[in-house]
C-alpha cells in the first residue's frame, strides 16, 4: 500500500493536470478519491484543490474549501489570490489579500507579484506603491518575479518612469522583464523605446518570445513602421524559432490595413495555419471600408460561414451594392449565437 506522502505527491500531480486541462469532471473524481483516502485535508492537497477549482472557474468551490481550512497558511492565501486574479477578478483578489494582511500572515516571494497584477488590472497606483513598499520591506527587491510585476504595475498605471527605474536597477533580467517593459512603452505609443529594448534584449542573450513580438509588432502598427514590421515578422520563425500566432497575424493585418495594403493583408490571412477570429476579420474589413477596397471585402464576405464563427459578439460583414452606377459598401451586422449566424428581421 502506498505511503501517505506518496499519495499526496501522486494526487497533487493529478490535480495539476486538471488545472492545466481545466477538466472539471476529472477534478471532481480526483477530489472524491482524496476524501476517500483521507488526504483531502492535507494542506498541500487542499491548496491544489483550491487552485484547481479556480482554474476550472469554480470559484465558489474554491472559496468554500478555503473557508473550511482550519489552518490557512500563506500558500493557501496565495492560491486563492492567484485564482481570482487569473480570472481578472481583481477586486476580489485584493479583498483576499486584505484578509491575509488582517490575519497577520507573512508574505512569501509568490504573494506580492499576483497582488501587483491585480493593482495593475485596476490601475490602482496608490495601492501598487504601497505593495512596492512591502516588496522592499520583505526583502524581495532582488526577486525576478516581484520586479517584473512592479514593472507591469507601473507601466499599466501610466508611470513609465517608475517602471523604467525598476527595470534599470535590476541585477538580473529575463525575457519577461524585457517584454513587460516593451509592452509598457508600446501601450503608450513610445515605439522607439520598444525597438531599442528589443535590440538590447537580443544583445543580452535573451531569446524573444511570442509576447515580445506582440509588443514589437503592435508598436510597428501604431507607429506606421511597415518595413520594420515585415522584418520583425519574418525574423520571428526564421531567426528565433517563434511560430506566429493569431495575435501576431492580427498585428500585421492591422499594420498593413492602416496604410491601405489590404490585398497583402488578405494574402497573409490566406496562408495562416491558425483559424482567423473576429478581431482579425474586423481589422481587415475595417481597412476595406477605410480604403474603399470593395473587391477584397466581397471576397471576405463570400468565404465559408464557418470562418466567421465565434462564441459571442458581433461580426461585421461588408457587402457590395450597386446603386446609381456606383459601387458602395454597406456594413451589416450579423449577431452570432451559438456559432450560427442569424439574420436580423
Amino acid at each position: 500500500m502506498a505511503k501517505p506522502h506518496e499519495l499526496v505527491s501522486f494526487y497533487a500531480t493529478l490535480l495539476d493536470a486538471c488545472s492545466s486541462s481545466k477538466h472539471l469532471k476529472n477534478l471532481k473524481r480526483i477530489h472524491a478519491r482524496t476524501i476517500a483516502l483521507g488526504i483531502s485535508r492535507n494542506d498541500f492537497i487542499r491548496s491544489k484543490l483550491v487552485s484547481s477549482y479556480a482554474c476550472c472557474a469554480q470559484l465558489h468551490e474554491a472559496n468554500v474549501l478555503f473557508s473550511f481550512a482550519i489552518r490557512q497558511p500563506t500558500f493557501l492565501f496565495n492560491s486563492l489570490i492567484r485564482a481570482h486574479s487569473s480570472l481578472n477578478l481583481f477586486s476580489q483578489s485584493l479583498s483576499i489579500f486584505r484578509q491575509m494582511v488582517l490575519s497577520h500572515k507573512s508574505f512569501d516571494r509568490h504573494t506580492l507579484p499576483v497582488v501587483l497584477k491585480s493593482c495593475a488590472g485596476l490601475s490602482a497606483l496608490r495601492l501598487g506603491q504601497q505593495v512596492h513598499g512591502a516588496v522592499l520591506a520583505n526583502g524581495f527587491a532582488l526577486d525576478l518575479a516581484n520586479s517584473n510585476a512592479l514593472i507591469n504595475m507601473y507601466a499599466k498605471c501610466g508611470h513609465l518612469a517608475c517602471a523604467r527605474k525598476v527595470f534599470d536597477r535590476m541585477c538580473q533580467r529575463n525575457e519577461i522583464t524585457f517584454s513587460t517593459m516593451m509592452a509598457g512603452y508600446g501601450m503608450h505609443g513610445k515605439s522607439g523605446e520598444v525597438f531599442e529594448l528589443f535590440d538590447r534584449m537580443v544583445e543580452a542573450g535573451e531569446r524573444p518570445d511570442g509576447l515580445t513580438f506582440t509588443s514589437v509588432l503592435s508598436a510597428c502598427s501604431h507607429g506606421g513602421f511597415i518595413d520594420k514590421g515585415r522584418e520583425y515578422f519574418e525574423m520571428m520563425e526564421v531567426r528565433f524559432g517563434v511560430k506566429p500566432g493569431l495575435q501576431h497575424f492580427t498585428c500585421m493585418v492591422d499594420m498593413l490595413g492602416r496604410v491601405g495594403q489590404v490585398e497583402e493583408a488578405e494574402k497573409l490571412i490566406l496562408r495562416m495555419e491558425v483559424k482567423p477570429d473576429e478581431a482579425l476579420w474586423s481589422a481587415l474589413l475595417g481597412a476595406c471600408r477605410t480604403h474603399g477596397k470593395v473587391e477584397v471585402a466581397e471576397r471576405v464576405a463570400e468565404r465559408d460561414e464557418d470562418d466567421f464563427e465565434v462564441e459571442h459578439g458581433w461580426t461585421r460583414v461588408v457587402s457590395r451594392s450597386d446603386a446609381q452606377g456606383r459601387q458602395t459598401m454597406n456594413r451589416s451586422e450579423c449577431k452570432l449565437r451559438g456559432g450560427k449566424r442569424r439574420d436580423k428581421d
